[in-house]
């Protein structure tokens, strides 16, 4: 490693120091703030790394020569340093930095375990930075690796008889899921010769040539197709799923959280990575494959959230749907319009950045009513609009952003995807994410009844705790702020996939 690629890596590497300083304070016994606040210290020194590269790609900085004017490589090529690694890169870090700010608190239940627990989130997410900037199968695979295994020590760090039950279920089906993946990408590696996204999409030009069957050859089709499996689990698509309802249920809530938001848009990323820059030559066939993967998504995971007694569980279903509303966009990258520029992309980043801050907006919600009532039950909500409104409008306008009403981020993010799949001529699948969108409603809704509309329960114990609290409104209000003013984030993400095609 150069010291250029020091510098390129600088933020992974921040957020690494920063989980074994973590680690080092644990073992010098230092307060749980003080572990708090290294990880934090951490991910801001990353992201004003992130900052300060991304300035440097726009030209308003030179800092170092190793920088193009679109972007660079670090470890031999193994790694892209472009705006589409550097905007991921930047939406992990802040989500991390909420999951810390708003775990201070409920990390008292494992007070001993405290500096582990964070250590692990920022391994996590040094794996998920690392994800987003890869450009070679290899490098892919070992950061995927890199980003699981913390995460699955944090489903069962809370012990317990449903948190041993979900560590053990993501470490099993992870590991299956990682096989297949694993499998698919050495098919493809034997079909092209390479395992460098740019020079795989050389090959896959040559089977692209024939259109008599889908993706020209069968051992590509095989690869393919267990590929999208491998990367289906990580993103929580259907038929994938079958980890999330009990993972997100047993797992601590702040973890549920981080894996919803951060693992999802890293997830997202190297789908798009790979699919966008190695098979893009076969886009019309996996675009086909992803609407189809869409539908079910959006239909199941609407349909089995209706019936959950449990607010985690229905959250859980609720993000299988949302993979399926992003999958919409990604499906939509298949047309072009007349001058050549792809449609849909920009639209996937602008849903993850939105999805993020509602999600996050709505479990760091959950976390502060769960402290009151010692239950997850929605029937436990009961009463809340007169106990704690404040907390109960920030759950309510969480629930209408996941919804799709407008004046929240939801809505528009929704717009933006349904938008660019009818550019796409895939006005069905527009149509069915409309009509999931209204199915969605009736649960979502339902919480916000049980809250201003049920009677409060009796045992009620007041907790509050700063640093949630702040946690609650930073993202409640971005999420009525980028509802009312979604230019800043729109106009990053299409600064961030330009230049990826």
């Amino acid at each position: 490693m150069t010291w250029s690629d020091v510098y390129l890596l600088s933020p992974e590497l921040s957020v690494a120091a920063a989980a074994l300083l973590a680690l080092v304070a644990g073992m010098a016994n230092a307060h749980r703030g003080v572990v708090t606040a290294l990880g934090l210290l951490g991910l801001a020194a990353s992201l004003v790394l992130t900052g300060l590269l991304w300035a440097e790609l726009d030209g308003n900085v030179d800092l170092c020569s190793v920088l193009g004017e679109d972007s660079g490589t670090a470890l031999h090529g193994a790694l892209a340093v472009d705006r589409f690694a550097l905007f991921f890169k930047g939406l992990i870090g802040v989500s991390t930095a909420l999951v810390l700010l708003a775990s201070y608190a409920y990390t008292q239940r494992f007070a001993s375990r405290g500096p582990e627990f964070t250590s692990l989130v920022l391994f996590a997410a040094t794996g998920m930075m690392l994800l987003a900037a890869g450009r070679e199968l290899i490098t892919l695979y070992v950061a995927l690796e890199l980003s699981t295994l913390p995460l699955v020590a944090l489903a069962a760090f809370s012990g317990g008889q449903r948190a041993s039950e979900a560590g053990l279920k993501y470490l099993v089906l992870g590991a299956v899921a990682s096989a297949v993946l694993l499998y698919g990408m050495t098919l493809t590696f034997g079909y092209t010769g390479s395992t460098v996204l740019e020079s795989m999409a050389a090959s896959v030009s040559d089977a692209a040539l024939d259109g008599s069957r889908p993706f020209g050859v069968g051992v590509l089709v095989l690869g393919v197709v267990m590929m999208v499996a491998g990367f289906g689990f990580k993103v929580a698509a259907v038929p994938f799923h079958g980890w999330i309802p009990d993972v997100y249920e047993g797992a601590p809530t702040p973890i549920t959280a981080f894996l919803s938001v951060a693992s999802k848009a890293a997830g997202f990323a190297v789908v798009m990575r790979v699919f966008f820059t190695a098979f893009e030559p076969l886009e019309v066939d996996w675009a086909l494959l992803f609407a189809g993967i869409a539908a079910a998504s959006m239909t199941f995971g609407n349909l089995a959230a209706i019936q959950q007694a449990n607010i985690k569980r229905m959250l859980a279903y609720s993000t299988i749907a949302h993979a399926g509303y992003l999958l919409v966009g990604v499906a939509a990258v298949a047309a072009r319009t007349p001058d050549g520029v792809t449609i849909g992309p920009e639209t996937v980043l602008f849903y993850l950045g939105g999805y993020a801050v509602t999600n996050l907006a709505a479990f760091f919600a959950v976390i502060a009513v769960a402290n009151r009532t010692g239950s997850e039950l929605i029937a436990s909500f009961a009463g809340m609009g007169r106990r704690a409104p404040w907390l109960a409008a920030a759950l309510t306008v969480a629930l209408l952003s996941l919804t799709g009403i407008p004046l929240t981020v939801g809505f528009m993010a929704k717009l933006f995807v349904f938008g660019a799949a009818v550019k796409a001529d895939l006005a069905w699948l527009v149509a069915l994410g409309a009509v999931n969108s209204v199915v969605s409603a009736y649960y979502y809704l339902r919480v916000v009844r049980v809250m201003y509309l049920g009677e409060p329960s009796e045992g009620e114990q007041p907790s509050r705790a700063v640093p949630l609290d702040l946690s609650v409104a930073v993202t409640a209000l971005a999420v009525v702020a980028l509802g009312l003013w979604p230019r800043p984030l729109f106009h990053a993400a299409e600064r961030a996939v330009e230049r990826l095609f």
